[in-house]
């Protein structure tokens, strides 16, 4: 058996079953009840739920408020997709099937929100807050939290009662409410309450809020019940709470105003007292409780059903039933009854009678009244609900309307109806065949069983067909009809048409297949027609070309057929880009400061909708717009725009885009200014540094712009002591450039905390955060306390003390100095240094002194910077006695045989107090006979008696004191003999030599009869000779025996001649012979070098000058550029001299920096990324440490356009601070690649930019207009339309669109057209005649397409070119220094419209027309011309181009002159250089004429100190003179006090200024002021002889104003008189003595003498540098070089050098040549020997004694860049009287040609040099008299020519000529005629001079100086040597006139130079 077949038979059996139970049908039931009220936040989505279960089929319906929401459908849920307010309140479900509909208990939602309760008048009591659920409120008083007390209290409504006010309760008060569930909260405005006079009397109480009704529902945790009452004293008031006459005790809070009864019971109802009460009186109020007055506290309790009805209920027809329900509830609840879910109210049936006791009673029972019976019980509790179902039986099943049989279409609805009456309601079945379909209780896919009991099926199959079966039955019978379903096998369309939305401008194609069809477009009949737009394809499509707003419709596609008519229907909608918004509005947000808010008139959304728009602003004047987009779900044409910056001015426009993609912007909006507020942003990098003990230094960047909200005007900076509490000091800095501040007038030592902000026009700034820093040290302002000083010994003494106070010491205490010095020489101070002892008395030592003397002591104390004072009244002290010294000048007289007298004198160190003197004596080496005696202190003599005769004595002498006795001075002496003058000794033999010490040993002369008390020796040093002079080395004592003698203390490396004599007690003996000549051996420097000091000398050098013990030095040492030894960098140097054998000692340490400089290195890291179509992040690293050279103050961003011919001029921007490493870089071309390099910079200027640069592309963009917009060919109905790509594209251009429409049409009836990105052209046809039409031609890119640029053609052939504009006007109000604004009224445009206009200009006098542009705006009248040079006159002029052609230029303008501009250069080759000890000479070149923008009206000079202690002002001097190159900074006090100071380093810049204003500033030149040469020389020089061989000079020191320093020695020159030049010596005294012998000399011969001081500085007398340097007649080997006199010839100038070479080698060889140019005149150089093309170093000095600083230039050999090509085809004919050259012009360089020149090369020199100049430039050939040409000498000539270039390439040799033979007689002056060369001299006195230019080893040729007065004639001479000149004197025969200038023609030959090789 077929299985599917059983189960529909057992089904089946199943279903005939049911038809007769009845009672399987179920009545709807709900399987879950509403819980307790929900509260949801607004916006969110909710989702009502109705489970309810019975009999298919259920439906759900849902009401709000007792409102249908909506009708009855399956669908058992209720969506909200975004919650609102009005969408709280009750909700209730209803769901039926066929036995009826039942409600469902009702369903709380609560929305959380709070109202905006408050306004802005809201005056007291403020309104009740509306707020779900209730908010939490606080009240504030002045901002501050309100609590309550015993005098304020908020009632349980929110609102505060301020009880007994006083006048301290004044104030501002308002209220803020939170929600909390949502979060929101609201604040009212503020209510101003005056204060209340106290009332000092008192007041019986009052209540103010009394109590009221309370209610609560059964299950509730709490209730509340307030009573507030009033009184004075308020605090003595107190409020009691009675129940029932009861007092209640418990639940009593808030000061007794609060009774809360918790988890209240219907026990607690009752009535409630409030009483309020005072000492002796009392107040009671509100009586409420449980009795006759309906004033009581209620406890509700929810309904509940006493009595329900059975759940069925079965009754017979015309039977009358009561339906039962009562309910009990507190209070008690109504009872409401509903059939079928509707209230029996609403059904007005007679027959229908609610009951006294609540129950339904329904009389005369019908069958319709079987349903569901619903009974509600609601009260203030809650609400119940029970139901039951009535069945009315007792008839009979009957069909009101029977099954017909149908006949459907196949996949349509076939709907069989069958409707039956009965009671109790017949259940339905259907069945087909033995298949039951549908029932209450079955239900399959497709088959629906209908409530009116019809058969739905959805959709019908072919194989539906067939007999359909009703069976109807209830308890009372049962019945059924059949019905048959026919089904037709439809005609259908097979690709039914589609929706299609399509572009305007496109082609759409609804399809429709089919056999037959019609297209109808809104039900109307397409027909076809002679239009090639609508066309219908064979297969059925319809094809729609052009699409345009008139194709939108609906589109059906009907068939027709004998099976049935089948048509479909599509939508057409053709979108377009949405137009521009209009009416855009631009204002300021009230509520918001940073933020504006546009509104706009939404635009034609281009039947596409709007997806969102952009708004793109622009800031501050900026090209480039920025944009953003926005819009949500519901697009809104009002948008607030936030995060705006204060102060900057925004405009703003709007497009819209939709599907198609965006459209056309608005009109952009007017500028909006947003107000100015205070900076928001504190200053950055906040850097503060101690400077002295009383300032400290600050140092800030600005806030970043973005947070100035405005123009900054300047900063205030406080600052106050670290720490403590006190008040703040302020500084203002009234600028915004200045970044820094000097706080002095400080506490020394002292920490501050310092804070900056910088203020604008709104208001101060935020402050920075603190930064401490301590002011530096300072000297002990005290003294050490209790000093003790006691002598140790007779050379030492001890010192006792205390330190000074903590706070006087003003720094870190580094120790103590004892100081001790004599009484009688209070200069001579002994220092000793003791280490700080923090712990005890504090002790030390002064050792070494000289025994019993007194000394005045005293100890200070000392920090880093210096000393304290020394401690009060030094204390005088003697060092103990100790043992005298030897006397002096023992001698013996009164010699005789038995006797004999001893003298001598006081010791000279008597080391205490002398006491007497001990004699002794005895007989030559025999000690036992020795005889002592003492004598008395006044005792200087003594005669000795009692010798024996002839006997030689020994005798002693020796001083005492308490000590004891002292050393003896011992002699011996023979009795009876008189001594003698001892002899000399003799045969002086030197051995033992050593560096430093000689032995010397010799043979004693006679001793004259006595004892040898001394040997003297004396040496000739260095310089040993029969006149050089003898001085004594040594001296040995006590040694009467000695042969043999050390001599000690000798200088190493130093030839000696010694001699020596003995002393007895006679005296000194004559001297013995000479020794021979001996040196000393070398050892190493034993003294370190003194008197060090350090100057800066450059970037990487070092200036260093020293003493040494035998002379002194001056050296620079270039530190180098190495790792370790960066620039601006400081040193510690030690010197140490040395020579071959070793280095002596260092010297002490001093410390220098080298000069900042610009950094060596670039930024590392560097890396771009591009964030926009306009903008490029850059970020890098800093510049390595050893290679910042400075204080790095910022990096610049050098941007340039990648792209040719684009901004070829790089910009700059500017990133200030060392701390910001990355850069924004806005305002940038779109879609273009950019080469990015950044840089650091210090003050002295810019640093290495990073290597390679950066490439980074900005994003692309939708494009610009196209350019060039024009019709070349328009015909009746045609036109073609030509245009150039964008100039901005801003991306690739993808393609274009062009639009067009009649000018006379709606402004959205545009034909578009796109085509590609290649194509240049487009025709469109099919136009009207002689009509205007509009194109519109855009651009695409990969982001959209861009603003289309917009023209008018008309239809005509009538055309022709245009008239040139006319009435060119430059206002003079629109000319500036770099723009002018030109205006024009346009000519007749030639019936076609003008497309563009072409702007030319030219630069007077001379210059080209120059095109401007191209594509200026055929509607513009005015056109703005910028990049214009300053102070510059132009002419403008201006034509027009339509579709025909360009028109004439217009007529010139009248030459316009732009306006004057700061000088855009400063001055250069700026120079600084001590001129004396308090002033400085500064000199200068101008800047560059074509920077000077102006007329110079003269120069500024800045400078300022550079030590840290000093404040940074700077000081300026004005010169008014332009032409001045030169000025001088003194020392003079002025009243501004800008003098200069000695010893300070300063730094120097200088600008040029006109009336505009100052250029820029020139490099900073630092200058040591406070040392320079001596400015005189020595005064009262006198020389005397001395020898036959020997001078004596002496003189006086140079007056001590002209000094500048101390003289630290003298340059002696000496020379015979009669030749100076070969015998010319120097000697350098190192010591500034005054007097000198000159030794060596030639014998009887006359001398000059010359004498020079020399200081630290440098020696006198040498001249400056020479005021100019210049270049002329430049060629490929030769060139003149001139230069000025020095400014300051400080002396008699002796004439210049010149020395040039090559800045790289030629051919591997670097040749120096060195020229010395002797005597003042002449001041220039012709040079010959260089090389084509090679740049050469030219060095010039001048000379006086010797020569001064260097001025250097560097000048590049010819031919110059632009200059003309060579002549051809040279050639030269030779005649017997002359010679003719011949060339052909070449070629023609960047001017044109003005002359030539001819250039000789004679066979004897082998050099080229000129032979002719200023040949006309027309000229192509020139005669030369052989005259002119040297007899014997053959030449070659080339010719160069000349333009404004310069000198070019010269032409190839002519043939050799030679010139006249030596038989040939001269011809006129010949020797005048070989003067070639010449040079202009003024009118006057002439003066020359002339060279030789043989080589060094040859005799040059000097030509004499000479003066001729004008007017007169010079005689011809002949050259005769002179021996005081080396060559010979040369006369020249020369005319000159007076006021006139001179050629004076030098012979090539002598022009000499010295040269050297490397």
């Amino acid at each position: 058996m077929n299985p599917i077949l059983v189960y529909s038979i057992q089904f089946f059996s199943l279903s005939l079953s049911f038809l007769f139970n009845v009672s399987d049908d179920v009545v709807p039931y709900f399987k879950t009840e509403p819980g307790l009220p929900q509260i949801h936040l607004e916006g969110n989505r909710l989702v009502l739920t109705c489970l309810a279960e019975g009999s298919w089929p259920l439906e759900f319906k849902w009401m709000h408020n007792d409102s249908e929401l909506t009708t009855y459908t399956s669908e058992y849920k209720y969506v909200i997709p975004s919650l609102q307010r009005l969408d709280a309140g009750f909700y209730r479900c209803v769901v039926r099937n066929r036995m009826g509909a039942l409600l469902q208990r009702r369903s709380e939602v609560q929305v959380a929100c709070i109202a905006p309760s408050f306004n802005s008048g809201d005056k007291a009591p403020l309104p009740p807050i509306s707020s779900c659920p209730r908010p939490q409120v606080t009240w504030f008083r002045d901002g501050h939290k309100i609590i309550p007390s015993s005098r304020i209290a908020i009632t349980l409504e929110n609102q505060l009662v301020i009880l007994a006010a006083a006048a301290s309760d004044a104030g501002a008060y308002y209220v803020q409410a939170v929600n909390e569930r949502n979060g929101e909260n609201k604040t009212s405005p503020p209510i101003s309450l005056p204060g209340a006079p106290a009332d000092p009397s008192s007041m019986a109480p009052v209540i103010v809020v009394p109590p009221s009704n309370r209610s609560v529902v059964a299950g509730s945790s709490e209730t509340t019940l307030e009573c507030i009452a009033s009184a004075r004293p308020v605090e003595e008031l107190s409020v009691t709470w009675k129940r029932n006459g009861m007092r209640v005790t418990s639940g009593l809070h808030s000061f007794g105003r609060r009774l809360t009864i918790s988890n209240p019971t219907s026990s607690d109802t009752g009535m409630y007292v409030c009483e309020a009460a005072l000492p002796g009186r009392s107040s009671e109020i509100y009586l409420f409780g449980l009795g006759a007055v309906s004033v009581f506290f209620l406890f509700k309790e929810p309904p509940y059903f006493t009595v329900e009805p059975e759940s069925r209920i079965l009754a017979e027809v015309e039977e009358n039933v009561d339906i039962v329900c009562e309910a009990m509830g507190v209070p008690p609840p109504a009872l409401q009854w509903f059939k079928d879910a509707v209230s029996i109210n609403k059904l007005q049936n007679p027959r229908y009678q609610v009951l006294a006791g609540g129950g339904l009673r329904v009389r005369q029972l019908r069958p319709e009244d079987s349903g569901i019976f619903q009974c509600l019980a609601s009260n203030a509790g809650g609400e119940v609900q029970t139901h039951t179902y009535l069945d009315v039986t007792n008839v009979a099943p009957a069909f009101t309307q029977l099954p017909v049989d149908t006949t459907v279409t196949d996949g349509m609805t076939a709907v069989l109806r069958c409707e039956v009456s009965g009671a109790p309601r017949p259940a339905i079945v259907w069945s087909r065949g033995s298949h039951i379909l549908a029932s209450g209780s079955v239900r399959i896919p497709r088959f629906m069983l209908l409530e009116s009991g019809g058969l739905q099926i959805t959709p019908v199959f072919i194989q539906d067909a067939g007999n359909y079966t009703c069976h109807a039955a209830n308890s009372e019978g049962s019945l059924n009809a059949s019905a048959t379903l026919t089904v037709w096998n439809r005609t259908s369309i097979v690709t039914p048409p589609e929706d299609r939305v399509v572009i305007k401008g496109t082609t759409a194609t609804p399809l429709c297949l089919a056999h037959s069809y019609v297209w109808k477009k809104d039900n109307v009949v397409i027909a076809p027609s002679g239009s090639s737009r609508v066309v219908v394809e064979k297969d059925g499509s319809l094809l729609i070309s052009q699409t345009w707003s008139g194709d939108i419709g609906d589109y059906t596609c009907g068939v027709i057929s004998e099976g049935g008519n089948d048509s479909r229907t599509a939508r057409l909608e053709v979108i377009e880009l949405p137009h521009s918004p209009q009416n855009l509005v631009a204002s300021l947000n009230p509520a918001h400061s940073h933020a504006v808010v546009l509104s706009w008139v939404r635009p034609f959304d281009g039947n596409s909708p709007v997806l969102y728009y952009i708004v793109e602003l622009s800031e501050n004047s900026k090209s480039r717009h920025d944009g953003v987009a926005v819009g949500d779900n519901q697009i809104s044409s009002c948008v607030t725009v936030r995060g705006l910056t204060p102060a900057r001015t925004y405009q703003f426009r709007v497009c819209a885009v939709n599907q198609v993609g965006k459209g056309q912007y608005s009109a952009e909006t007017s500028r909006l200014m947003l107000p100015e507020e205070p900076p928001s942003a504190p200053p950055k990098n906040i850097v503060a540094s101690g400077r002295t003990n009383q300032s400290i230094m600050v140092q800030w960047q600005p806030p970043p712009e973005p947070e100035h909200n405005g123009a900054l005007r300047g900063y205030v900076l406080r600052y106050r002591l670290a720490g403590l509490p006190g008040e703040y000091q302020q500084r203002n800095i009234s600028s915004p450039e200045v970044s820094y501040c000097l706080v002095t007038e400080l506490i020394v030592w002292t920490q501050y905390e310092i804070q900056v902000a910088a203020y604008n026009g709104a208001g101060l700034g935020v402050f920075s955060r603190a930064v401490a820093e301590y002011t530096l040290q300072g000297v002990p302002t005290a003294p050490p306390q209790n000093v003790q000083v006691e002598a140790v010994n007779s050379t030492t003494i001890q010192f006792l003390w205390n330190p000074p106070p903590q706070q006087f010491i003003n720094g870190i205490n580094q120790g103590y100095k004892l100081l001790a010095w004599p009484d009688d020489v209070p200069e001579a101070v002994t220092v000793v240094t003791i280490a700080p002892d923090f712990h005890g008395v504090h002790h030390g030592y002064i050792t070494n002194l000289k025994k019993f003397t007194a000394y005045f002591t005293s100890v200070l104390c000392f920090t880093t910077p210096g000393d304290g004072p020394p401690s009060t009244t030094p204390q005088l002290i003697w060092t103990h006695e100790d043992k005298p010294g030897a006397v002096g000048h023992l001698s013996f007289t009164e010699i005789l045989d038995t006797s004999l007298k001893v003298s001598w004198q006081e010791p000279l160190e008597k080391n205490g107090i002398i006491t007497g003197y001990q004699v002794s004596w005895e007989v030559y080496g025999q000690s036992s006979s020795r005889l002592t005696l003492t004598l008395n202190s006044s005792t200087h003599e003594y005669k000795i008696q009692g010798l024996s005769s002839l006997t030689t004595y020994t005798i002693d002498v020796a001083a005492l004191t308490a000590a004891g006795a002292g050393v003896p001075t011992s002699s011996t002496i023979s009795s009876g003999v008189p001594p003698e003058l001892p002899g000399a000794p003799s045969n002086l033999v030197i051995s033992n030599i050593s560096p430093r010490s000689a032995t010397l040993q010799f043979r004693p002369g006679y001793d004259g009869k006595t004892a040898i008390s001394r040997w003297i020796v004396q040496g000739q040093v260095g310089a040993v000779g029969d006149e050089e002079e003898w001085v004594t080395l040594c001296e040995e004592e006590n040694e009467p025996d000695a042969q043999m003698l050390e001599i000690p203390d000798l200088t190493p490396y130093t030839h000696y001649r010694f001699r020596m004599r003995q002393v007895n007690v006679v005296g000194a003996g004559p001297f013995s012979q000479s020794s021979r000549v001996i040196q000393t051996l070398q050892a190493p420097p034993d003294v370190a070098p003194t008197s060090i000091t350090v100057r800066t000398a450059s970037e990487t050098s070092l200036r260093l000058r020293w003493v040494v013990s035998r002379g002194c030095g001056t050296k620079t040492y270039s530190l180098g550029k190495k790792v370790d030894h960066p620039e601006w960098t400081e040193y510690a140097l030690q010197m140490q001299a040395f020579n071959a054998i070793g280095a002596g000692p260092w010297s002490a340490a001093v410390r220098g920096r080298t000069r900042e400089s610009v950094p060596s290195a670039a930024p590392e890291n560097v890396s771009a990324e591009a964030v926009s179509s306009t903008q490029i992040l850059l970020t890098w690293a800093s510049v390595p440490e050893p290679d910042q050279n400075g204080l790095i103050l910022g990096y610049k961003v050098r941007i340039l356009f990648r792209a040719k011919d684009l901004d070829p001029e790089p910009r700059s921007h500017v990133v200030r601070g060392n701390h910001t490493q990355s850069a924004l870089l806005a305002g940038l071309g779109k879609f273009v690649l950019y080469e990015l390099q950044v840089l650091a910079f210090t003050r002295i200027g810019n640093g290495v930019p990073s290597a390679p640069p950066i490439l980074e592309r900005t994003k692309d963009d939708a494009p610009g207009p196209p350019v060039r917009l024009v019709f070349p060919e328009v015909r009746l109905t045609s036109v073609r339309i030509v245009w150039q790509p964008p100039e901005e594209p801003n991306g690739i251009i993808l393609g274009y669109q062009i639009a067009y429409r009649l000018a006379s049409s709606s402004p959205n009836t545009f034909t578009t057209v796109e085509v590609g990105a290649t194509v240049r052209q487009f025709t469109a046809t099919e136009l009207a005649p002689e009509s205007a039409y509009v194109f519109r031609l855009s651009a695409k890119t990969r982001q959209g397409w861009g603003e289309p640029l917009e023209a008018t053609v008309i239809t005509t052939e009538k055309r022709e070119r245009p008239a040139p504009p006319r009435e060119l006007q430059v206002p003079q109000a629109d000319v500036a220094a770099r723009s002018l604004c030109l205006r024009w009224v346009p000519g007749s445009d030639g019936a076609s419209p003008i497309r563009y206009f072409t702007l030319q200009l030219r630069e007077l006098p001379g210059g080209q027309w120059q095109t401007y542009s191209s594509s200026i705006s055929h509607e513009a009248t005015a056109c703005v011309v910028e990049r214009l040079r300053p102070f510059t006159s132009y002419k403008l002029r201006l034509k027009a181009t339509n579709d025909i052609g360009d028109s004439d230029f217009s007529a010139e303008t009248e030459a316009v002159t732009t306006l004057q501009d700061v000088p855009g250069e400063p001055p250069r080759s700026v120079s600084v250089t001590p001129r004396t000890t308090s002033s400085v000479l500064i000199q200068w070149q101008p800047p560059r004429d074509e920077s000077l923008n102006g007329l110079l009206q003269g120069y500024r000079i800045y400078y300022r100190e550079l030590e840290y202690e000093a404040a940074p002002a700077t000081e300026s001097k004005m010169l008014k003179t332009p032409s001045a190159l030169r000025a001088e900074l003194t020392g003079e006090p002025r009243p501004h006090g800008g003098d200069l100071k000695k010893y300070r380093r300063y730094e120097v810049v200088l600008t040029a200024y006109n009336v505009v204003g100052e250029g820029p500033a020139s490099t900073p030149v630092e200058v040591f002021v406070g040392e320079a040469a001596p400015a005189q020389a020595p005064q009262r020089v006198q020389v005397n002889p001395l020898t036959a061989s020997q001078l004596e000079v002496t003189w006086e020191p140079p007056p001590p104003e002209s000094q500048n320093g101390n003289i630290q020695g003298y340059k002696i020159y000496y020379w015979e008189a009669d030749s100076q030049n070969a015998t010319e010596k120097m000697r350098v005294l190192f010591l500034p003595e005054t007097t000198a012998k000159l030794k060596n000399l030639t014998s009887h011969t006359e001398y000059l003498v010359s004498i020079s001081a020399f200081n630290a500085e440098g020696r006198a007398f040498t001249p400056g540098t020479p005021s100019f340097l210049a270049f002329s007649e430049i060629t490929s080997t030769t060139l003149n070089v001139s230069w000025g006199e020095p400014a300051a010839a400080n002396g008699v100038l002796q004439g210049y050098r010149v020395v040039y070479e090559p800045l790289t080698p030629v051919q591997g060889v670097s040749k120096v040549v060195t020229v010395d140019v002797k005597g003042s005149w002449p001041r220039w150089l012709k040079v010959r020997d260089l090389t084509k093309g090679v740049t050469y170093f030219f060095r010039v000095q001048a000379r006086t004694i010797a020569y001064g600083p260097e001025l250097q230039a560097n000048v590049t050999a010819g031919p110059a860049e632009g200059s003309p090509g060579s002549p051809r085809d040279v050639s030269v004919t030779k005649s017997t009287s002359e010679l003719t050259l011949q060339w052909t012009e070449g070629r023609a360089g960047r001017t044109p040609t003005t002359g030539y020149i001819i250039e000789a090369r004679p066979s004897d020199e082998g050099l080229w040099d000129m032979f002719a100049k200023d040949i006309p430039r027309g000229a192509t050939s020139y005669t030369v008299s052989l005259d002119q040409l040297r007899q014997g000498v053959t030449y070659e000539f080339r010719v160069v020519a000349v333009n404004q270039a310069g000198y070019g390439e010269p032409s190839s040799p002519s043939a050799a000529v030679s010139g006249r033979s030596p038989t040939q007689g001269p011809r006129g002056a010949g020797r005048r005629a070989a003067w070639a060369p010449s040079m202009a001299i003024p009118g006057g006195d002439v003066l020359a001079a002339l060279s030789s230019s043989r080589p060094p080893s040859e005799p040059g040729t000097q030509l004499e100086l000479g003066r001729i007065p004008p007017g007169e004639k010079a005689s011809p001479a002949k050259c005769s040597p002179r021996p005081s000149v080396s060559g010979c004197v040369l006369a020249v025969e020369l005319k000159v006139e007076k006021q006139d200038c001179t050629n004076l023609p030098l012979p090539s030959r002598h022009r000499g130079a010295r040269e050297s090789w490397t």
